[in-house]
């Protein structure tokens, strides 16, 4: 065990935890071997060493959060953006949870989701938790698991979301990953703009009738907030399935036929019924 007098030799370990919120073994590893200390015994001390005196605490297997100096480890708020990055190499925010992040979201959860081509890994911590999508198979026979991705450096983590135009159509593609009808419409009726362009080349990219049908109506609904040019709509009419589809699997009762998409709507959308409970 290392003892108080001979964690000098590892002082530079406050300027890893100030440049990491939360970081992974991975991480500390690549660092020590750096300091040329990497050893699994020198590894395990240290995390018991400040994990005893608060500055860390264990999240999940290997995965920890930084803790400042004179806070309380079992209520210091750890941000759960930068847990939901750290659950795989390759995870992406995205969903509602994308929605969040930009400032977008109707309604805030407690439900982080995000997209990673790994086996499914999910984490309950404190009043969170967070669940793992797969990537979408299209996007991963082509390569194109990172088209429509932003990366950011939030608190010395790098942090990969979805960006809008992806957002709005992966909400409509999963709507059941977004909550109900109102949080999803508001939530997107709160975006201004769309790079109509970019929303094309995704809908190709997931080949998806149903959801070129989705997107399709929805912006044909907002063809003058979102100035909507007429080829944009043609493009997606062309894409929509011969027959009727549901907009979602599991909403199939009180729906009326949208014929111009071949898309059978909840009511409770063609009418906005929630406007009319307020």
């Amino acid at each position: 065990m290392i003892v108080n007098n001979q964690i000098f030799k590892y002082s530079g370990l406050n300027d890893f935890f100030s440049r990491h919120s939360v970081f992974t073994i991975e991480e500390l590893d690549h660092f020590l071997l750096g300091k040329k200390s990497l050893n699994l015994n020198t590894r395990k001390s240290l995390l018991a060493y400040y994990h005893k005196k608060g500055r860390i605490i264990n999240i999940h297997r290997g995965l920890y959060a930084t803790i400042p100096y004179g806070s309380d480890p079992s209520s210091f708020p750890v941000d759960p953006y930068l847990l939901t990055a750290k659950m795989a190499k390759d995870a992406i925010l995205a969903y509602n949870t994308a929605l969040q992040f930009h400032g977008k979201a109707y309604s805030i959860h407690n439900r982080l989701l995000y997209i990673s081509s790994k086996t499914p890994l999910n984490l309950k911590f404190r009043q969170y938790e967070i669940k793992s999508i797969l990537t979408p198979s299209t996007l991963s026979a082509k390569g194109k698991e990172m088209f429509g991705v932003m990366v950011f450096n939030r608190s010395g983590v790098e942090l990969k979301v979805t960006n809008l135009e992806r957002t709005f159509v992966d909400v409509l593609d999963r709507p059941d990953l977004s909550g109900s009808w109102e949080e999803i419409w508001r939530s997107l009726e709160s975006i201004e703009f769309f790079d109509l362009d970019q929303v094309i080349s995704y809908v190709l990219l997931l080949e998806n009738k149903t959801t070129a049908a989705k997107i399709g109506f929805f912006l044909e609904s907002h063809k003058d907030a979102l100035m909507v040019e007429e080829k944009y709509l043609e493009t997606l009419q062309k894409l929509r399935p011969r027959q009727p589809h549901y907009l979602s699997r599991k909403s199939r009762k009180d729906c009326r036929l949208v014929k111009n998409w071949n898309l059978m709507v909840p009511l409770e959308i063609l009418s906005k019924s929630w406007e009319e409970e307020r």
